[in-house]
Parts: structure tokens; sequence; C-alpha cells
């Protein structure tokens, strides 16, 4: 890997020991390590996150997990799918962030659900990822039925797989491109900047 090799970031977001979003993750890194890029994985499990106070951003390990995110060329973000939404532990991730470390930079999303398509989490972070400013790439990935998907570690849908893997090779492919102008939204969330309320 040289040095100026991409580096995709994934963040976890959930907290089950057991977790297929995690799961899926791996495949997806896995995929962009075979790319090229540099891999980092952050399992929301191992940070210290405390519910996000602007008075306090740098709490726990919010500067850990800032440092790692904002070192991304590419990020991919996986959540379960909880009531139509992602997870509340990634969203206290993202709280910690700004546009220092999503703004421009080329975003993936994944999510998992136990049932049906998880679309809500996929359309909420989203919606989330235009107000930093990111990229979004078009390509996203859902695991629905999550439990008959994987065979112990193994995700043995073979369709499924392709498009996770796909995920990861999009996110080093697409790392470098030059975003439009700011979003609408981006320019509205100056609480992004500086977290300033």
């Amino acid at each position: 890997m040289t040095e100026d090799a991409v580096h995709v970031v994934a963040v976890s977001g959930s907290l089950r020991a057991e977790s297929y979003t995690r799961r899926g993750l791996e495949y997806a890194l896995d995929a962009a390590g075979t790319a090229g890029a540099s891999t980092d994985l952050l399992d929301l499990r191992t940070f210290d996150l405390p519910l996000f106070d602007a008075d306090d951003d740098s709490a726990g390990d919010a500067p850990e997990l800032t440092r790692r995110i904002g070192a991304a060329d590419a990020i991919l973000l996986g959540t379960p799918m909880y009531h139509g939404s992602y997870s509340s532990v990634l969203k206290t991730a993202i709280d910690y962030c700004g546009f220092d470390e999503f703004e421009n930079k080329t975003v993936g999303l994944l999510a998992v659900s136990g049932g049906s398509f998880p679309i809500g989490a996929l359309d909420h972070l989203r919606v989330v990822c235009r107000a930093l400013d990111a990229w979004t790439l078009p390509h996203q990935a859902a695991i629905p039925n999550a439990s008959s998907r994987f065979e112990g570690r193994d995700l043995v849908d073979a369709d499924i797989r392709r498009r996770v893997e796909t995920l990861g090779v999009r996110a080093v492919q697409f790392a470098t491109i030059e975003p439009d102008p700011a979003s609408f939204e981006s320019r509205e969330n100056v609480g992004a900047g500086a977290h300033s309320e």
C-alpha cells in the first residue's frame, strides 16, 4: 500500500456483541482494502461517548473519534434500523463531528434490519450527510432480514454480499471526487462548524 492510498473509515452504529452491522462493514472494508485502500473500523462499543453536550464537545473519547474520522478520505456509516431510523449511538457519534470531519468527504451508507428493507435509516443518514456537506454515494447497501443472511460470521446471501462489497469499492473509487458547491442545508447548519448554539 502506498503512502497516498485512500483511507476508508467505517463507523459501526451498533452496540450488540454479535452485530450484523459490524459484520457487514467488515465485508465492505475488506473490499475497500482489496481495492487498494487502508481501512479503519470504529466500533462504537469501544468508545466512551456521553450524550452530546455542546458545552463539552470533547467529552470522553470524542477527540479520538473525531481524529480518526477526520483522517478519512471516505467514510462508511453503518447502522441497524431502530423505529424506522438510525441508531442513537451513531447519532451521538455524528453529533460530536462537524464539517471538519465530513465536509467534501465521500460517505457510503449501510443499514441492517431484522425485517424488511431499512430504507428509513438510509434516507435519514443521507439527510444528515447532506447537512454536513458530505458527498454521499448513490450506491447504498441494505441487509434486510439479517439473521437469515448470515451463517455465523459469514454473509451467505451472494447478492447482498455483492452490494456490500461494492459499497467498499465505490468508497475507494469516489474518495477523491470533487463535490458540487455546498448544499443549502450545510449553509444553514451553522452548528456543524464549531458546535455553537
